[in-house]
């Protein structure tokens, strides 16, 4: 996949964290799981039409990507992102610095018909949502959620803490949603515009 991917931001005060007034900072006593994508203006993913980002957008992609915690993926998002695998002869700078920060990073891939992942990812393929969250018992920051499908059960089961939609502008008329299934109401917390044409709207289960 070139130049797209999994994006989180700083955490927002009071999202599974708690605050010490004495220090004037916020705790976070467990990770947080953070879905975000970017997709067209009626909601739907899709790489092949959104193309790569402008280069403000992916030089934010790359400093969320350097400060995750982890990243977890979808069987279809993850061989998408094993893109960056390997360096291309028609890479970039940025390109190769993407790269070396998402190979850096613990992955984790949920799926039931892979049989292997590559380096730096463990493969879950049973009771994920019990290995979801020992994680996030057990690690610090933002872990960053990828696929809509996997988004959705993780939705289910009260794992998602925070949903950020990066709206670029075009409009699809059908495809694979955002959202992969109904969930309940959301509340904005913020609106910003990462680059030309690219606002991220980010939303916490209400």
């Amino acid at each position: 996949m070139r130049r797209t991917g999994s994006v989180s931001t700083s955490p927002q005060r009071g999202v599974g964290s708690r605050y010490s007034e004495e220090r004037g900072r916020e705790i976070y006593s467990v990770a947080r799981l953070v879905y975000g994508l970017s997709q067209s203006l009626d909601g739907y993913v899709d790489h092949m039409k959104l193309g790569p980002p402008a280069p403000a957008a992916f030089r934010h992609f790359i400093g969320l990507v350097r400060g995750a915690t982890g990243l977890i993926y979808g069987r279809r998002t993850y061989e998408i992102m094993r893109y960056w695998d390997e360096d291309l002869p028609d890479w970039d700078a940025e390109d190769r610095e993407f790269a070396v920060m998402w190979r850096s990073q613990p992955k984790w891939v949920v799926s039931r018909s892979l049989k292997s992942v590559g380096p730096n990812s463990t493969l879950v393929a049973d009771d994920f949502e019990k290995v979801i969250r020992r994680l996030k018992a057990e690690l610090a920051g933002e872990i960053q959620v990828a696929g809509p499908v996997l988004a959705q059960s993780l939705t289910e089961a009260g794992l998602i803490d925070e949903y950020r939609l990066y709206l670029r502008p075009v409009v699809f008329g059908g495809g694979q949603p955002f959202f992969a299934g109904p969930r309940p109401p959301l509340h904005l917390v913020a609106s910003d515009l990462i680059a030309d044409d690219v606002i991220r709207l980010t939303y916490v289960p209400a």
